[in-house]
């Protein structure tokens, strides 16, 4: 048996200090990597700008009589003296003195029917009167003539020169002669009347201003048939429309259970769609008593306090009805913006305004600005901004001037 050399296999088998040590120190170096990678990912997440999602308004234009406002109703502006004016003859219309626009005075004549056959039977009726003045005038000289007669009888009666009856017959002659005379003077005065009755007649073919005011239609032409009953076909009714435009007011519907927020005499704005930018100052003038079953409104009459000419029939008006009396200084306007976009820092006001990049990225700029008087579901604001700014509603607390943004939806 053969031994084997033990202590020669056994001093092959050693251990490699070095690698250990290696492997030791790999190890202790780990820990301190991750704990810088994790501290870079903090200063990271808070050095470098991050965009924040927000939402914006707009800055507007209000005016501070808003903040009066208890209601607002809708209607259109009307003439309360308005006419149709037409003529109670018929006839062919051969003289129009107006159009559309034209200021006519009370009395001015507007148009003319033809009228030559009631002339004509104006110079008829006169003509009559002429006659029946002549049979006044011959009446007269016969009652004249009989009572002479009359008086002569009677005293020859007396002298006993005639009979009773002979007297009697002449006093009845005088009795048929004063009948005559009152029969031609009651023919004078009903030929008299004719003649008025054509005058009037006349007076009808003239078509004449009822009031002070302006034409806003013209329903005929020269050439027309006119007739007070307008179904006949080809005929017309109505010469002109025109309105009194001193009487022009608003017609609003209010809602019955709104109604006991408006009284008579309650002051108003006025604003109308043809003229945007002007407010009216007005009064309630009048509530219709009645309400309106399909709509379950009340009329109520809206006059202005003073009117311009630009104000035309028809217009739509938007009617504001106000707590209280305003003054000129209350309808100028003022930049106002939603409470939600004003911000306290550091003891004072500010506001962020969106600023859009070259890229299409939006940055926001921090401005200083004076809240003043609350205007409804606005505030009246003065500082750096003007009408049509974007500012950011509600903004965050991490927010600041420079602060990339992206605008989301309300």
């Amino acid at each position: 048996m053969t031994d084997v050399p033990v202590p020669s296999a056994l001093s092959k088998l050693k251990i490699d200090r070095g690698v250990q040590a290696s492997v030791k120190k790999k190890k202790s170096i780990l820990p301190w990597v991750l704990g810088g990678a994790a501290v870079l990912g903090v200063a990271a997440y808070f050095l470098v700008p991050r965009t924040a999602e927000v939402t914006t308004t707009t800055v507007v234009m209000s005016t501070p009589s808003q903040q009066y406002v208890q209601l607002t109703a809708s209607g259109y502006v009307v003439a309360q003296r308005r006419a149709a004016v037409a003529s109670k003859a018929s006839g062919r219309l051969i003289e129009l003195n107006v159009r559309e626009g034209s200021h006519v005075k009370k009395g001015d004549l507007l148009a003319r029917l033809d009228a030559s056959d009631i002339k004509a039977g104006i110079l008829g009726a006169e003509a009559a009167v002429h006659q029946a003045e002549a049979n006044v005038e011959q009446s007269n000289v016969q009652l004249i003539n009989a009572r002479a007669e009359t008086a002569r009888a009677r005293g020859l009666e007396a002298q006993g020169f005639l009979s009773p009856q002979s007297v009697e017959t002449t006093v009845s002659r005088n009795k048929a002669a004063f009948a005559a005379l009152s029969a031609a003077k009651a023919a004078l005065e009903q030929a008299r009347a004719q003649v008025k009755v054509q005058t009037v007649g006349l007076d009808y073919t003239e078509i004449r201003a009822p009031f002070d005011g302006v034409v806003l239609v013209k329903n005929a032409n020269v050439g027309d048939i006119i007739t007070p009953m307008s179904s006949a076909a080809g005929a017309q009714g109505a010469v002109v429309t025109m309105a009194d435009m001193s009487t022009l007011e608003v017609e609003a519907d209010v809602s019955e259970g709104n109604l006991s927020k408006t009284k008579v005499g309650q002051p108003v704005e006025i604003t109308l769609d043809a003229l945007p930018s002007v407010r009216f100052r007005g009064h309630v003038s009048g509530i219709v008593p009645t309400v309106d079953r399909a709509k379950a409104t009340v009329m109520t009459k809206i006059r202005f306090d003073k009117l311009d000419t630009r104000i035309l029939p028809e217009m739509s008006a938007k009617v504001s009805f106000l707590s209280q009396a305003i003054t000129d200084a209350d309808q100028q306007p003022v930049l106002a913006v939603a409470n939600a976009a004003i911000a306290g820092k550091d003891g004072a006001s500010v506001v962020y305004r969106v600023k859009a990049g070259e890229s299409g990225s939006s940055t926001v700029e921090e401005l200083s600005v004076r809240p003043g008087r609350k205007l409804g579901d606005l505030r009246e604001i003065a500082g750096g901004v003007k009408s049509g700014d974007k500012l950011v509603t509600n903004p965050p607390a991490r927010l600041k001037d420079g602060s990339r943004v992206s605008i989301g939806t309300p």
